[in-house]
């Protein structure tokens, strides 16, 4: 893939029952109160490092707050060098009001 994708909520859950990773790129306060489960947080912080972690052959789901800045970084996870890399269209929003199930429980 020499580009990312933007995906569907239902292209996104079957990718994440499949093993796809997700990253999730909003401020730690937002990340915080709430997340699609098993997300990771994906900082200019810790970019390095999850990129030198990374199985670079998995895919990789990126969510913001609407699917606006996900794209911007997606394009920059395909330019490391990730194979198959998607935006999440709607982003966390969409996604909260749509699978709340898959949410995670704000921290305490």
């Amino acid at each position: 893939m020499d580009t990312y994708q933007c995906i569907n909520i239902e292209q996104a859950v079957a990718l994440i029952e499949d093993g796809a990773t997700i990253v999730d790129i909003r401020d730690p306060q937002s990340f915080e109160a709430g997340h699609i489960q098993n997300a990771s947080r994906l900082s200019n912080e810790n970019l390095h490092s999850f990129i030198a972690e990374a199985d670079m052959d998995q895919p990789v789901i990126v969510c913001c707050y609407h699917g606006h800045s996900s794209q911007s970084a997606a394009q920059l996870l395909i330019t490391q060098g990730f194979d198959q890399v998607y935006s999440l269209d709607g982003g966390y929003q969409l996604w909260q009001a749509n699978k709340p199930e898959m949410c995670s429980a704000p921290q305490t």
